[in-house]
Parts: C-alpha cells; sequence; structure tokens
C-alpha cells in the first residue's frame, strides 16, 4: 500500500499537443467596439428624435390642411344650400307672377257673382296650389300708404283722414315671404291743407262768445238786482 507524499498535489490532466499555458484561461481583452458604443447610441437616438419632430411637424401640417379643407367644404355646402334656396324662390315668384292676371280675373268674377259650376271648382284648386306655393295676398282699405308694397294710382284729399290713407284697392297686392312680386294699387287720400290750421282757429272763435255770453249773464244779473232793489225801495228811491 502506498502512502500519498505529503505536499504534492495532483495538477489537472493536460491534453496531448498543449502546453501549460494553454490550460490557464485568458482574459478576455476590451475591444475598441466596446468602448465606442455609447457614442454610437447616442448619435443614434438624436437621429430617431429628429425624425420624430419632422413626422410629427408633417403631421401637423396634414391635420391643418385638413381642417381647412372642411372648413372650405362646409362653407360650399352652405352657400350651394342658399343658392338653391334663392334659386327656387326666384322660379316660383317667376311663376306665380305670371298667373297672377288668372287669379285677377278669378277675383273679378267672385265680386260679380259669375264664379259657379266648374268654373268655381278650378278656380278654388288653382287658388289652393298658388297658396301651397306661398302666395300671400295683401292691401286693406284704411291702413297707411307704405311706398315699399304700395303703388297709388289715385290721389285725392279728405277730411276725416290724418296721414296718406289707402281709401281703395284698385288691385290688390301679392307676395311670397318676404318678396313682394307686385305691388297694391290703390287710392289714397290725403289730410286737406287747411284742417289743421282750421281746429286751433274755431277754439279761439268760440271763446270770445263764450266771453260775452258770460257778459250778458252778468248784465242780466245786474239789471234784475237793480229791478229788485227798486221793488223794495231800497236806496235808489231816495
Amino acid at each position: 500500500m502506498t502512502e500519498e507524499t505529503p505536499g504534492f498535489d495532483e495538477k489537472p490532466d493536460v491534453p496531448s499537443g498543449a502546453t501549460p499555458d494553454d490550460a490557464e484561461p485568458k482574459a478576455a481583452a476590451p475591444s475598441s467596439e466596446e468602448g465606442a458604443a455609447p457614442a454610437g447610441d447616442a448619435s443614434e437616438n438624436a437621429g430617431l428624435v429628429a425624425q420624430l419632430d419632422q413626422v410629427r411637424t408633417a403631421l401637423n401640417e396634414r391635420t391643418a390642411d385638413l381642417q381647412r379643407l372642411q372648413a372650405e367644404y362646409q362653407n360650399y355646402r352652405r352657400r350651394v344650400e342658399r343658392d338653391r334656396v334663392a334659386v327656387k324662390e326666384v322660379a316660383v315668384a317667376n311663376l306665380l307672377s305670371e298667373l297672377l292676371p288668372v287669379v285677377d280675373d278669378i277675383g273679378r268674377a267672385r265680386e260679380h257673382g259669375e264664379l259657379v259650376g266648374g268654373f268655381k271648382s278650378v278656380a278654388e284648386s288653382l287658388e289652393s296650389v298658388i297658396a301651397k306655393m306661398g302666395l300671400q295676398q295683401f292691401g286693406k282699405e284704411g291702413e297707411p300708404f307704405d311706398p315699399t308694397i304700395h303703388e297709388a294710382l289715385m290721389h285725392s284729399y279728405a277730411p276725416d283722414v290724418t296721414e296718406t290713407t289707402c281709401v281703395a284697392i284698385l288691385q290688390p297686392g301679392y307676395r311670397i315671404g318676404e318678396r313682394t312680386i307686385r305691388p297694391a294699387r290703390v287710392a289714397v287720400a290725403e289730410p286737406q291743407p287747411g284742417a289743421q290750421t282750421a281746429k286751433p282757429a274755431e277754439e279761439n272763435t268760440e271763446a270770445p262768445a263764450d266771453s260775452a255770453e258770460n257778459d250778458g249773464n252778468t248784465g242780466n244779473a245786474g239789471t234784475a238786482g237793480t229791478a229788485g232793489n227798486k221793488e223794495s225801495g231800497g236806496p235808489d228811491e231816495g
């Protein structure tokens, strides 16, 4: 039995053909690429930030363009709708203007009692249709004269009016909404030129009459008093 020699350490097996130095691990030497890595990451991040800023700027520009385009489209829609309504009103007004002579004939026939039979039914149907289209008749006797909606064909003076007044409707007027398609043709009357100055003169002439009447009453009272004194034998007798 063999005894181990004290202080003798066994060495690991070394492969054949290898030197002892190769068996020991070598410390990895720092490479130049690892030392330059932080600088490369910083430049790459700066490039990404710049690209992000460009993308944000482009996005804001495209958003502004889209908002401007949408606003222009909304304005275009409103303008088209407004023009469409205006064109429709003009077309309806032109059509009804051509029908006004027929409406006038129907009105005259009704005044003379000639609106009977089938002609009456046709006339009522026509009046119903034009009323649905918005045609409104205006013009009444006694209303103040308005040159924007009235056309004066006759003129006179009247003592019972205080302003220019429509005293007769020769031909009614028609409107569609706020649009007047034919003014009312009327006869107007104005106050008489001397009507305003005559009233104060009459009031002034009534006052002397009243004073004269009062003076007469006073004189009559004085005469009655004198007569009473004479009858009673007052101081006048002495």
